[in-house]
């Protein structure tokens, strides 16, 4: 297949690329840095480079300013906002431009979608609202944006990922230096859900979506197995062999990282894919020890 790709040299978007192409897909990236973007995919800067004959079955965004690498200014939200909106946008007004629609959008989303709230064990599905939180508000705008697109006549998937593990980069990267210097420890009171997922199942869950005609709206990008803050801070430990007893209390949190510190590590919700399950596909890492040994066998250092 011909697929466009937005996003594809980021953490998730690399390995997606090098999982397409040894399906023998064409792609194309759209990036700010496509000069650097070597063959056998084609890098583009701006949607103008394209032509409105040429086809893609398949367009794939997950453009977007990373949103726990800041704290969150006002400046900063709106950066982060604008990063995502903007790419959508321009993207559905090129998809318009185009003689012949792409089969299918697979547009990036978050599990911030279903917001903050308190910290309780209520399932939360793709039927579940979001809230008023900048992470909800977020991904509420972002998702209507990409939703335009079945406007056009194309199936669109919203995938809302939660905390991807994998090696290189994402959430697990910032937590393993002090975790293997035995400086780890639960956040908080440890209680709030962190609904985790392996790369190679969220890679997996994609192709799903590209596979299975039926799947559209919101899927979510998650582990079917989510666990305690302080569960996931006992189990890495325990891969690790390292004490877990450094706990990182409320006030510290809010203090280092304000508002950022208090929706992504101080709340969480226990999110299933419920869809993708009732779809039929089968998790390779069903459970959070095996994700984390897998990961850091494969980057030990």
């Amino acid at each position: 297949m011909n697929i466009l790709i937005t996003g594809g040299t980021g953490f998730i978007g690399s390995t997606l690329c090098k999982r397409l192409l040894d399906n023998n897909n064409d792609i194309v990236v759209l990036s700010r840095r496509a000069d650097a973007i070597e063959k056998p995919l084609r890098g583009i800067n701006t949607f103008d480079e394209l032509k409105s004959d040429v086809t893609f079955e398949v367009v794939i965004n997950l453009a977007g300013e990373p949103i726990a690498d800041k704290r969150w200014s006002d400046q900063q939200k709106q950066r982060i906002l604008n990063s995502r909106l903007d790419t959508t946008k321009k993207l559905v007004e090129y998809l318009k431009t185009t003689q012949h629609k792409p089969k299918l959008l697979i547009s990036g989303s978050a599990i911030g979608f279903y917001g903050v709230g308190e910290t309780n064990d209520q399932l939360v599905d793709e039927n579940t609202g979001g809230d008023n939180s900048f992470s909800s508000h977020l991904c509420q705008q972002w998702e209507a944006a990409a939703l335009q697109a079945q406007v056009l006549g194309i199936r669109t998937c919203l995938l809302r990922t939660g905390i991807v593990l994998g090696g290189g980069g994402g959430a697990l990267n910032k937590m393993l230096p002090p975790f293997k210097f035995g400086l780890g420890g639960k956040i908080g009171t440890g209680e709030q859900w962190m609904s985790w997922i392996h790369l190679d199942d969220l890679i997996g869950i994609i192709l799903y979506c590209i596979e299975h005609e039926n799947l559209n709206g919101a899927v979510n990008g998650t582990s079917p197995k989510p666990v305690t803050n302080q569960v996931f801070t006992k189990t890495l430990g325990k891969v690790l062999k390292r004490p877990t007893c450094l706990a990182m209390p409320k006030f510290v949190i809010k203090l280092l990282m304000g508002q950022m510190g208090e929706e992504l590590l101080l709340t969480g919700k226990r999110v299933l894919p419920a869809k993708i399950l009732s779809a039929g596909y089968a998790f390779k890492y069903q459970t959070l020890e095996t994700a984390l040994l897998d990961v850091i066998k494969e980057n030990p250092t």
